[in-house]
């Protein structure tokens, strides 16, 4: 009997050590997937924040019109899975005062970093909890139902994100280039340009560029030899699209006036679409032919109204006229600002063409 007595014993304690071996299991579980809800708000939050910020920082480095912070509310509401989410605040500085100035950062893993350095266009894109009833708090699954939790009504969970813009001293271009003392008597200095396409420009922001000419104008700006012969070259491209990656701040010249048949074709797609190609402009070249060398000056965007090539072209669409003459091979267009749809690194000289990068 007494052995019987010390086994009931035994059995109790094994059902008592499952008992709380389950309750606490259950407790963690319900912590498990409130955490998990909290990572998963805040990555909603931050992915809205991220495209928010990219959005808004867009429209700033495209000019003071576009520069609108409720682009903010959009995109961090269609990123959240319930389709709403709190922006606090949308701040930085966009150089036109548009954008309200960011208060110091708390230095906290939701927040953005310190200021960046004086003059440095940003935005940054606060956001937060909502729930599509208007609450600020996320409400928990479980952890109310722990012991000494019942008044636990949930966690505001926040995120922030920053874009930065400016000319890139990196970026992929079009396999053209074009010396800086052309684009500056082109520009007047880099003060006149075209509007932005689908606008009509101006005849007076008309340009014709010289890939070969008989008459040797020259550069009448800017040291000697920041200009090399024909006044304008094709770039050696690495991939057969008529695209170039410039990141080292040089790149090689290709001989010949007449084009490949991928630049033919991206010649013809940017003229029948009205959309801007962007250059690489160089302020020096050294060496001829496929030893040529250029060495970058930074990026402008160029809209190609018409071109005369060997075994290509095409009528200007704005003046109706051709006007490359003799055996000179041109491309006609006008210069404009704007932002080069591909990646690269904030930090060249500015010559209309800009780059959005996420950088907190």
């Amino acid at each position: 009997m007494r052995r019987l007595r010390t086994d009931d014993r035994g059995a109790l304690g094994v059902l008592i050590s499952i008992l709380l071996g389950f309750g606490v299991l259950l407790g963690m579980g319900a912590i498990v997937i409130d955490v998990g809800s909290i990572y998963q708000e805040r990555a909603e939050l931050q992915n809205g924040a991220d495209a928010g910020a990219l959005a808004v920082a867009r429209g700033c480095a495209t000019g003071a019109s576009t520069c609108t912070v409720t682009k903010a509310n959009y995109y961090a509401n269609h990123n959240a899975k319930d389709g709403v989410s709190t922006v606090d605040q949308v701040c930085g500085f966009d150089g036109n005062g548009v954008l309200s100035s960011c208060s110091a950062s708390t230095g906290t893993i939701t927040d953005c970093p310190a200021k960046p350095s004086s003059g440095t266009k940003y935005v940054d894109v606060h956001t937060s909890t909502q729930t599509s009833g208007g609450d600020t708090l996320l409400p928990p699954s479980f952890a109310r139902t722990l012991a000494g939790n019942g008044s636990y009504d949930g966690t505001r969970v926040a995120a922030c994100a920053r874009a930065t813009w400016g000319p890139p001293k990196t970026a992929t271009t079009i396999a053209l280039t074009i010396s800086w003392c052309e684009w500056s008597t082109a520009t007047s200095g880099g003060t006149v340009y075209g509007p932005t396409p689908p606008a009509t420009p101006p005849l007076s922001a008309h340009r014709v560029l010289k890939l070969h000419t008989t008459s040797g104008t020259g550069c009448p700006s800017g040291p000697s030899g920041a200009d090399g012969p024909g006044e304008f070259g094709w770039v050696d491209e690495a991939d057969n699209d008529c695209s170039v990656l410039i990141n080292n701040n040089t790149y090689s010249s290709d001989t010949g006036t007449s084009a490949g048949k991928d630049c033919k074709t991206a010649l013809q797609a940017s003229w029948a679409s009205h959309q801007p190609v962007w250059l690489p402009i160089y302020k020096n070249v050294s060496g001829t032919g496929t030893g040529g060398t250029y060495t970058l000056s930074g990026f402008a965007g160029f809209v190609i109204t018409g071109y005369w090539i060997p075994g290509a072209s095409q009528k200007d669409w704005l003046t109706g006229k051709n006007e490359c003459t003799g055996s000179d091979k041109c491309i006609a267009g006008y210069f404009v600002q704007g932002l080069i749809p591909s990646t690269g690194t904030i930090g060249g000289p500015d010559l209309g063409a800009r780059i959005v990068q996420l950088t907190g």
